[in-house]
């Protein structure tokens, strides 16, 4: 009796070879491979009507959390989710961005889907550091040096910016040189290193130039802190000089290796 073929011994080499999925699917039917092709298409479209055409997976809702000063309502409004769109279709990113843009206050914003029907808006808010007086209102000013809102009232504990920028040739060349948002940027990382103790008397964070920014302190104490340069030996330096001299009404921590007080 004769043997295989060279064909034939090609299609059975052709249908043990590849993993076993492949190899099942080698051994269907036309029939069969039609019908499972046809279920495909049938859960595909299922699937795309379930998240684009059902009322199922339809935006309801939208929920806020982690505002301090804005509403969740305000927060709702100017995101401006498409409420009853489909859920899958709501561009989040285009949300985050625009509440970026609408609310300065606010620093980061998530914008998750909640499945089936909500979408949740998590905010964290800017917090002032400082605040700057302007016409009877504070503009307050954030870790980074952000001017991003407007109050009637300085918010409490708050230092108050001043840029005291005189007209001589030095303030005028640090003008020049750093520019006003550097010269915020500055005050802002002075008033990160004060110690504690000492930031919870500072009434007013005072920039002349690059280099001399000053404190006033409750009690008509001032501190001259110089530039934002090595904060941390400055913090430390003012701690020990207003221990050793807690009569002083003025302390200089410009140079922190030679620091000086004065008055009593």
């Amino acid at each position: 009796m004769a043997g295989p073929t060279t064909a034939e011994r090609g299609e059975r080499q052709q249908e043990s070879s590849g993993p076993p999925l492949v190899r099942r699917l080698r051994r269907l039917s036309p029939r069969t491979i039609v019908i499972l092709s046809a279920a495909v298409l049938l859960l595909a479209g299922g699937g795309i009507w379930l998240l684009y055409g059902s009322q199922w997976t339809r935006v309801e809702h939208v929920s806020v959390s982690g505002t301090r000063v804005l509403t969740p309502a305000q927060v709702r409004a100017a995101a401006e989710v498409p409420v009853g769109a489909p859920l899958i279709s709501v561009d989040t990113d285009a949300v985050a961005a625009r509440l970026r843009r609408e609310l300065p206050r606010i620093d980061t914003v998530d914008v998750v889907r909640s499945w089936p029907h909500g979408i949740g808006l998590k905010v964290v808010e800017r917090t002032p550091v400082l605040v700057e007086e302007k016409g009877g209102n504070f503009v307050e000013v954030d870790h980074e040096g952000v001017r991003f809102a407007t109050v009637s009232q300085a918010p409490k504990g708050v230092p108050v910016l001043e840029l005291s920028l005189s007209r001589s040739s030095s303030a005028a060349a640090s003008l020049r040189r750093f520019g006003d948002g550097r010269l915020v940027r500055e005050a802002v990382a002075v008033a990160a290193d004060i110690p504690a103790a000492v930031a919870r008397d500072t009434r007013v964070v005072k920039v002349r130039t690059y280099d001399d920014i000053s404190l006033e302190l409750n009690g008509g104490r001032t501190v001259s802190w110089g530039s934002s340069e090595q904060g941390r030996e400055k913090a430390r330096t003012l701690t020990a000089l207003m221990k050793a001299a807690s009569r002083a009404r003025h302390f200089d921590v410009s140079v922190p290796t030679a620091p000086a007080s004065s008055g009593s």
